[in-house]
């Protein structure tokens, strides 16, 4: 019941002690012959169509040694089909044969440098003098391969073919429970998306697979390994978790990114791509009655499979004692504290969101004590996570200067108590009551938000439950809430990650980086990713577009665009050696 799947219309600009009003959502279903779901939201007027769709599948339903793939499918979703995307189908096939067999005689490599690692006799599995002969010739020949692929795909030709059409936005995301595709089309245009779709999903060519997991592996170093805390939050999900898939990040592990196979890729998406674990959705200017007559006629091609998806099997164990991790990182000094609570659709969940909410936010419990009251934190914020086979109750702040982590946590704890012993006012539950409903009406008036709205909901409990939580949260009371904080916030179910500044040692680059905030660090980091694969007249044309930046820049900016302006001058400087 997080924010972006609890949807309905609600009434705004009434008083505050007046019940939320509520208008359900419309909403058509039609259930294909092999178990995909299609469901239509017609709204006229504006002659486009929010189109989507989402397979019940993330990083959740993987196990060790594949964690990523569900991301990884997210990416390989857009190579194209046997007619989309290629110069030669029947060459391109035979290409990505040759690589595989490559690639089973790499992993054969692989597993003895693993070996000799074990044993102590190399330090570094994927330090290239460790290979044998036998390896480089491998790895020279897939670099052919990959050389010859290049020759015979269409790059972007899907992309290219939606946008012909006047088509938009169009792109997929991956979480933990889902990954959900997604496009605005013409409605002209609705057979066109209905052929694509089904296409991709009837005749995928998982192209450049091999070097798309390098994109992936980029993408994770990016944005997880070059930012100052990424990977000290992996390492928290890990410790928070005993035993639950969600102790592995999405993006995946990078071992596992270097090892996945496209055979264990086609095993994986035979298994949760088929109809019976798909849901479509389509809202906006469109004819019901057309829309289900094509979902028949192209959708209708997929084959069932006739053994459904497992439920997910591990369940996380009771929690019995605190974890503490304690983090020294280039960020300010702050604290995060994460409860296990529950699932999507619990029946404590509805006052564990509202108590969220009564906490969150400038106009918040947690605000109004910490920052402007106690003013030991210059920022905190809470919410309710409810996850598909989990849940947890988080909470953070960031420390004021002078002031230390551990104030801050005690800070927090002070609140939790408060909920516990004291109950929450009428007024202010109904404060937050009827601005939760009002964020949800605006949240859906545009056709594309709705259309991912129904899509997620669907993915977890149904997407009827779009229209029944809010009954759910309007249905809480203030002994719900003290009920809730007295069951859940109790130091055995919590793990706790206290982050202390680590002022940055001197790098290879000598910059300074003191002074610089928590965001600006990680931009640098990034500035410093970016520069290893970038050419000299790349770093000159970024430097001049910087230098001009910078005489228009606040002053509160000029700190780091002068590291960066450093950064970029140390590499032109060392390409003209």
């Amino acid at each position: 019941m997080r924010a972006v799947r609890a949807i309905t219309l609600a009434a705004v600009g009434i008083a505050l002690s007046t019940p939320v009003a509520a208008q359900q959502i419309d909403v058509q279903e039609h259930r294909l012959a092999n178990g995909l779901t299609l469901l239509m939201v017609p709204r006229r007027g504006d002659p486009n169509v929010a189109a989507g769709w989402i397979a019940k599948v993330g990083s959740v339903n993987e196990r060790p040694g594949i964690t990523g793939l569900s991301h990884l499918f997210e990416h390989m979703m857009f190579k194209g089909t046997r007619t989309i995307g290629t110069t030669d189908i029947e060459a391109d096939l035979a290409n990505m044969a040759r690589m595989d067999e490559v690639k089973r005689e790499l992993a054969v490599e692989a597993r003895d440098l693993q070996r000799r690692v074990r044993l102590g006799e190399i330090a570094d599995p994927d330090d290239p003098a460790n290979r044998t002969p036998r390896h480089r010739e491998l790895l020279e020949e897939l670099q052919q391969l990959e050389a010859v692929e290049e020759q015979l795909i269409v790059k972007n030709e899907f992309d290219q073919i939606y946008t012909a059409a006047g088509a938009s936005g169009m792109n997929a995301g991956t979480d933990n429970d889902y990954t959900v595709y997604f496009i605005n089309v013409p409605a002209n245009k609705l057979e066109l998306w209905f052929w694509m779709e089904s296409d991709r999903l009837l005749n995928p060519v998982f192209r450049e697979f091999y070097s798309e997991r390098d994109v992936v592996a980029e993408e994770r170093r990016l944005r997880t390994d070059s930012t100052p805390t990424g990977k000290f939050q992996e390492e928290f999900d890990a410790l928070f978790w005993t035993a639950s898939p969600y102790g592995w990040p999405v993006v995946g592990w990078s071992s596992d990114l270097e090892g996945i196979s496209r055979a264990e890729a086609l095993a994986y998406y035979d298994r949760y791509y088929a109809p019976n674990n798909l849901t479509a959705c389509l809202v906006g200017d469109f004819d019901p009655e057309e829309a289900t007559a094509l979902a028949d006629r192209y959708f209708g091609r997929l084959a069932r499979n006739p053994e459904p998806p497992p439920p997910v099997r591990t369940r996380e164990p009771e929690s019995l004692a605190e974890k503490r991790m304690i983090a020294y990182a280039e960020t300010n000094p702050s604290v995060d504290v994460r409860y296990h609570s529950v699932a999507d659709g619990h029946v404590d969940e509805p006052a564990l969101v509202v108590l969220g909410s009564l906490l969150n936010g400038r106009t918040g419990r947690l605000y109004k004590s910490l920052v402007l009251d106690q003013q030991v934190a210059t920022s905190a914020r809470a919410g309710q996570n409810g996850l598909k086979w989990g849940g947890y109750f988080s909470l953070s702040g960031q420390a004021k200067t002078g002031r230390t982590p551990e104030e801050v946590e005690q800070a927090l704890y002070g609140e939790l108590d408060r909920l516990r012993t004291t109950l929450v006012g009428d007024r202010e539950l109904q404060k937050i009551k009827n601005r939760y409903a009002a964020d949800m009406f605006r949240r859906v008036r545009s056709n594309f938000g709705l259309m991912i709205q129904l899509l997620i909901a669907d993915g977890y409990r149904g997407w009827q439950s779009f229209n029944d939580d809010p009954e759910r949260l309007a249905a809480v009371t203030a002994e719900d809430i003290q009920r809730v904080a007295t069951r859940y916030f109790t130091p055995e179910r919590r793990a706790v990650a206290v982050y202390y500044r680590k002022e940055p040692t001197p790098s290879d680059d000598g910059v300074d980086l003191s002074g610089l905030s928590d965001e600006e660090r990680g931009q640098v980091q990034q500035m410093r990713a970016t520069l290893a694969t970038m050419s000299m007249d790349q770093a000159r044309q970024m430097l001049e577009r910087l230098e001009a930046a910078a005489t228009q820049a606040p002053p509160e900016r000029q700190k780091v665009m002068t590291v960066m302006r450093t950064l970029l001058e140390q590499r032109i400087a060392g390409s003209e050696r």
